[in-house]
């Protein structure tokens, strides 16, 4: 079992002895969504996966708000803004933007790609270095940026 996934069983139960409800049900919703990836691949997943998933999550709650924001739904919003702050805490510590720029940099440097059709490996090699550590969606396009110029 990973190490981030114990930490979450752990933190159910410190959540339900303190009464926690907000708390536990966004626990639970992670432990749920890890546990149907293992049951699903019939496999155990391992740190790497696992974050993915919360990264996953992560992402999911971004794209709510955005979109709840869109519509005028404040009640929503502060939910899925509660629970990304709750979600946020198992996923390992942000890269910094020059953090980010140098691994981009050394990847399209060691790949050779040289315009968007090279974006695959560029990515390939990037993604686990940056999964639950930077926005992807901003790093595709950052790579695409680099590709076209």
């Amino acid at each position: 079992m990973s190490e981030t996934r114990q930490r979450i069983l752990d933190d159910i139960k410190t959540a339900m002895k303190a009464g926690d409800k907000p708390r536990l049900a966004t626990l639970r919703l992670m432990s749920a969504a890890i546990k149907q990836k293992e049951v699903d691949e019939r496999i155990e997943l391992n740190e790497e996966a696992t974050l993915a998933i919360i990264d996953k999550l992560m992402k999911q709650r971004r794209e709510s708000i955005s979109q709840y924001e869109a519509a005028g739904r404040d009640d929503l919003v502060a939910q899925e803004q509660s629970e990304a702050e709750i979600i946020k805490t198992y996923l390992p510590e942000a890269l910094s933007d020059d953090e980010i720029s140098a691994i981009i940099a050394e990847a399209i440097e060691t790949t050779g790609a040289a315009s968007v059709k090279d974006m695959g490996k560029v990515m390939g090699m990037v993604k686990p270095k940056l999964q639950g550590r930077a926005d992807m969606s901003s790093v595709s396009k950052t790579i695409k940026d680099r590709l076209n110029s």
